[in-house]
């Protein structure tokens, strides 16, 4: 389950769980002031074991995300007419990666974020094996925008996801959780 960040105490626990995960992978920690929306991920025991975060996409050099690949004319970017986010904070503990359903819970939050917000394209920039698990193993709508580079701890590759195709086609992705967390922390 997942649900939106709503107060104080579970940004505390969104920012636990996602610093705990870049630290650990030696990422540069990057905080966000404009955020349009955070999500945290629960195991079934009420544990938060992951994190998602809906940022506001830019064309401009607003978006530091530019500097990596040219996002702004990518036809699916065209296309959005401006309802195009930016993923990032996407997160899960290491003892859960690979069991159960967390990996769904987590990019189920960011497609519920984006169609919440009327967002139909996503871009970031993923660490090389879970853009090609999307691809793969989630068969997620997605295209590279160019090759993997370093950038503040290890290598990302920039990436696309045509989200309004998702969040139409939800019964096409299996994984598609829309079991939201239904009470406050």
């Amino acid at each position: 389950m997942y649900k939106s960040v709503e107060n104080e105490v579970e940004l505390a626990l969104f920012n636990g769980v996602w610093t705990t995960v870049w630290r650990e992978k030696g990422y540069e920690l990057e905080f966000c002031d404009d955020a349009i929306e955070r999500n945290i991920v629960f195991t079934e025991q009420d544990e938060v074991i992951g994190t998602s975060e809906l940022k506001p996409y830019y064309a401009d050099a607003r978006s530091v995300i530019n500097e990596f690949a040219d996002f702004a004319t990518h036809p699916w970017v065209l296309q959005a007419n401006g309802y195009v986010g930016e993923s990032d904070k996407i997160a899960l503990l290491s003892s859960f990666r690979g069991k159960g359903s967390y990996t769904d819970e987590v990019l189920s939050s960011i497609c519920a974020s984006a169609a919440k917000h009327g967002i139909t394209c996503m871009v970031s920039l993923l660490e090389p094996v879970f853009m090609r698990a999307l691809r793969i193993v989630y068969k997620v709508p997605m295209q590279q925008l160019g090759k993997k580079m370093f950038y503040k701890g290890d290598y990302v590759v920039p990436a696309v996801m045509d989200v309004g195709y998702i969040n139409g086609h939800t019964e096409q992705f299996p994984w598609y959780k829309t079991t939201v967390y239904a009470t406050s922390k």
